[in-house]
């Protein structure tokens, strides 16, 4: 009998202590669900409900429904399906599980496991619950990925290995002139820190470069080598269209509070990016504020948000981008794009087209990707295998054309994103143009024009190497004005023929300084006199073309001469060159009273340019080409300094020509 009470006790202890032991790991749990960390508290949840006997039916079903929860939000979409299915074995689901149920088996390509619950989910939810309407979209969604599937598309899909680790890498972002850096956000082993995350069970996520070297090979990612990267996640980062402003999500970690996400901006001095500062949208610390997106003209900041005055779940925002980093009151971009669902990262191509995220639009399962085509009013869906039954975001381009990467947690059963290409062979046509000084370097503070007689009417801007791209359609005439503050302006005309296959036209906008004299190149003289030659046709043109793109210029057409030969001959021979150009210019439209010739002889040696001493290496900036400097030279480079002081230039004397009337009032 004693030894009959004895192992009964033992059980009860026993009972006790596992019961006990549940619900302490229920409590830590709950702490760790309080504040975010779903990674640790699914373990704890776990733990509970393994030890919860199966007699309880109903604490197991509980615990059961709040496991799947966790695995949900992380998604370990296998281990969700299991634990929601748990909790509707136990009688314990809520009014949403068959809702969660139907997305977690459209994430598992199991569309008709996820017809049957959505089915379930509105036959019993009320038809004014927002979620309602979510499953019902859902039954569209389960309805139609099967064709889609079977349609496939012309995207072609490939996942990059060189980018990609064991942990997450998402978010991925083209940036340089040449599209020739890849920044992108990870969890991997390389992330600063030695903690890992309570919400993703990996290490906080940072922010990653891989560079192209001039073979066109991408270097091994690195994490930034600032203040950019903390001990917090970073991530989904985009950049100003001069490339000098990261606009990126930072997640503090607070261990008694929830985490709201901020957008955080750094800014890049030379080669680092500053530590970030936080950008105040709205003076509210209960919403958070992430993935942030610059519109192509720099003008708007798009945003996800859980604001209130949205449509449900996180919804796309934007505001306005004002100068010393201000920003103007928020406005959601509503039904066009907004759902009961959530909608988030979102992200420009170059030619104004919107793409973004959703799982409230009919889709294939997880996020999948939709486009707002610029200036088009209704969504288009680019199908698969750009879209997948899993998480597919976080678009980025290569240029205008239809190619680029984004991220994807498709056949990951650890939930993890990796970054994938993608490819779009659609025919487009493109200028790319390049504004830079005459006999001179490139011009980033140039302002380019482009307009179109199909109405178009842009104002392009300007990239650190002086170029800019803009897509151009087949049948149109262009005009395309480059404009420099300092500069004479440049037009160039454009007429687009139809093509097979994309092409690209290139066009040059070299702007004359008016402040310091402009070399006119290829312009020729029979030797010893002063007529022109007829190869001297073509510059001569091109200034006449920019005397009347700029009607309200003066100049002084100056012609030099090298040293040798007598002062009188050479000033006289230079002043019947200068006249003989004036006269070309007369005779082609130019008025007289604009133009002023000068004969300078040999009064006025070349000053070298910096552009001019990379061509001649044994010349400096600075050095003037005088009698004294070139008898210090061997003949050979004696030779090529007296080619470059024979010239032909001018330089503007007024910019006010025919502005005024003779009463001095402003001519219409």
């Amino acid at each position: 009998m004693q030894r009959f009470l004895t192992i009964w006790m033992i059980a009860i202890t026993a009972t006790l202590m596992i019961s006990c032991g549940a619900d302490q790991a229920m409590k830590k749990g709950d702490k760790f669900y309080a504040v975010g960390e779903y990674f640790d508290a699914a373990k704890q949840y776990r733990k509970a409900y393994s030890q919860t006997p199966s007699k309880e039916r109903a604490l197991k079903g509980q615990r059961a429904l709040k496991m799947a929860e966790c695995y949900r939000r992380i998604n370990f979409t296998t281990k969700a399906i299991s634990a929601y299915n748990n909790a509707v074995r136990y009688k314990q689901a809520d009014s949403l599980t068959h809702f969660y149920l139907g997305q977690l088996y459209m994430k598992n390509g199991n569309y008709k496991e996820a017809t049957k619950q959505f089915q379930t989910a509105i036959d019993s939810l009320p038809d004014i619950d927002p979620y309602w309407s979510l499953a019902k979209t859902g039954l569209k969604s389960a309805q139609m990925a099967p064709q889609w599937k079977k349609d496939g598309s012309d995207y072609i899909v490939k996942r990059e290995g060189l980018f990609n680790s064991r942990r997450a890498e998402f978010s991925p972002m083209l940036a340089g002139d040449d599209n020739d850096q890849l920044y992108f956000t990870s969890t991997r082993n390389q992330a600063q820190g030695d903690e890992y995350s309570g919400i993703t069970g990996a290490k906080a996520a940072d922010i990653f470069l891989s560079q192209k070297d001039d073979k066109g090979k991408w270097s091994k990612p690195q994490a930034i080598d600032s203040e950019l990267n903390s001990d917090f996640d970073e991530g989904a980062c985009c950049f100003s269209p001069d490339g000098r402003t990261m606009f990126l999500t930072q997640c503090k970690t607070d261990p008694n509070y929830p985490r709201y996400a901020t957008i955080v901006i750094s800014s890049r001095s030379d080669a680092a990016w500053s530590k970030p500062t936080e950008l105040t949208i709205l003076k509210d610390t209960l919403h958070s504020f992430a993935h942030p997106a610059v519109s192509p003209n720099g003008e708007w900041l798009y945003f996800v948000s859980d604001m209130s005055g949205g449509l449900g779940g996180y919804d796309i925002w934007r505001c306005r981008l004002y100068g010393n980093n201000e920003v103007g009151s928020v406005e959601n971009l509503g039904k066009a794009v907004n759902t009961p669902g959530n909608e988030m990262f979102p992200t420009f191509r170059p030619n104004g087209d919107f793409y973004f995220s959703s799982d409230g639009h009919p889709g294939m399962g997880g996020l999948d990707i939709y486009i707002l085509k610029n200036g088009a009013k209704t969504l288009e869906h680019p199908g698969v295998p750009l879209n997948s039954q899993g998480d597919d975001f976080g678009m980025t381009f290569e240029g205008l054309h239809n190619r680029g990467y984004f991220s994807s947690n498709r056949g990951d059963t650890r939930g993890y994103d990796h970054i994938y290409s993608f490819y779009n062979p659609e025919i487009i046509q493109t200028v790319k143009g390049w504004v830079y000084e005459q006999d001179g370097y490139e011009l980033p503070a140039a302002q380019v024009y482009m307009v179109g007689n199909d109405g178009t009417n842009l104002k392009l801007n300007v990239l650190g190497d002086g170029s800019f791209t803009q897509e151009i359609k087949s049948g149109v005439d262009y005009v395309i004005l480059a404009t420099c503050k300092g500069f004479l302006n440049h037009q160039e005309e454009l007429h687009v023929e139809p093509v097979k296959k994309s092409e690209e036209y290139v066009l040059q906008f070299p702007l004359a300084n008016i402040s310091a004299p402009v070399l006119i190149e290829n312009i020729f003289y029979d030797f010893d006199k002063a007529t022109l030659r007829p190869e001297s046709q073509t510059a001569l043109d091109e200034l006449v073309k920019l005397l009347n793109e700029n009607p309200n210029v003066t100049i002084e057409l100056s012609a030099h001469t090298d040293c040798r030969g007598s002062d009188q001959y050479n000033e006289r021979l230079s002043q019947q060159r200068a006249q003989n150009v004036v006269n070309y210019l007369i005779q082609h439209g130019i008025e007289k009273e604009r133009l002023t010739p000068k004969g300078y002889g040999e009064s006025k040696p070349k000053r070298i340019k910096r552009k001019v001493a990379e061509k001649y290496p044994f010349l400096k900036e600075g050095d003037i080409l005088d009698e004294t400097f070139i008898s210090t030279l061997p003949e050979e480079q004696q030779e090529q300094c007296h080619q470059l002081n024979r010239r032909t230039e001018f330089i503007v004397l007024r910019t006010t020509y025919g502005l005024f009337d003779k009463a001095g009032k402003l001519s219409r």
